[in-house]
């Protein structure tokens, strides 16, 4: 499929997803959410890919929505933004519901969306460079993306509408210390720690990736005893899959598996 405002790479079952605007810093308009759609829709389509990386383009990773766009839209700005979140929002939910998991490379800014995509991720690495803020209400807007689902169940609620209604910039130390990334590391080494990470995981098992990542999430919701039964429900069914049989064996015997992760 043909993109134009980001770039898309499939190489040993790791996808990337590049956010494409240098002129306008790769905020999100109209188009850009609805390629980002149909970008999380190939990764879903394709049993091929194992690990989704998620980057900007340039020296910045998403700034959020293309400020200049939703002024340009007088009164029909309500409109605009519901077409635009309508992908956006399409786009974050395949992402949490891929099995493969997906990695947030923080290139840069991540304000607005764009942030709300590290939160969204499994793993986010940023650079030493990278700054993280909310900006919504800044421009007397509120938060989309997901971004107040997920900051929320991962700083909590006080520091989420701090963040939020503050506008507070943070670096990437403060970022990693409030959990919003895993791991800081100096700007020139970001590729290749992505790399490495994504690496690791597209040798895995990519079912059980899955498997785990739901039981986690919906974990916020559920009481204790059918979280429970879920994880029972769960772990008989990944006991079914070839791979779960051969790395258990594998394990036993002191060896390698012999099956790339299902």
């Amino acid at each position: 499929m043909k993109y134009t405002t980001i770039d898309f790479k499939l190489k040993d079952s790791i996808a990337t997803i590049i956010f494409n605007r240098p002129d306008a810093s790769n905020s999100i308009n109209l188009e850009l959410a609805k390629d980002f759609m149909y970008a999380t829709m190939q990764c879903s389509e394709n049993s091929a890919v194992r690990v989704v990386v998620i980057t900007g383009a340039g020296k910045v990773f998403c700034p959020g929505g293309d400020v200049k766009s939703f002024a340009a839209q007088g009164k029909n700005l309500p409109y605009y933004l519901r077409d635009v979140t309508t992908y956006l929002h399409a786009a974050v939910s395949r992402l949490a519901r891929l099995d493969a998991p997906v990695i947030s490379a923080v290139n840069g800014v991540a304000a607005g969306a764009g942030m709300g995509l590290v939160c969204a991720s499994d793993f986010a690495l940023a650079a030493e460079s990278a700054r993280f803020t909310m900006a919504y209400t800044r421009i007397g807007l509120a938060p989309d993306g997901g971004s107040s689902y997920y900051l929320t169940r991962i700083v909590g609620l006080r520091k989420a509408v701090e963040l939020t209604l503050t506008n507070h910039q943070l670096s990437a130390i403060e970022a990693l210390e409030l959990g919003i990334v895993n791991q800081v590391v100096p700007d020139e080494e970001l590729t290749v720690k992505v790399e490495s990470l994504a690496n690791q995981l597209a040798s895995g098992a990519t079912k059980a990736y899955g498997a785990a990542k739901r039981l986690l999430y919906n974990a916020w919701t559920e009481t204790l005893e059918t979280q429970m039964e879920l994880e029972s429900q769960t772990i008989a069914a990944m006991a079914h899959t070839e791979y779960a049989q051969e790395a258990i064996a594998a394990f036993v015997e002191k060896r390698t598996p012999r099956l790339k992760g299902q």
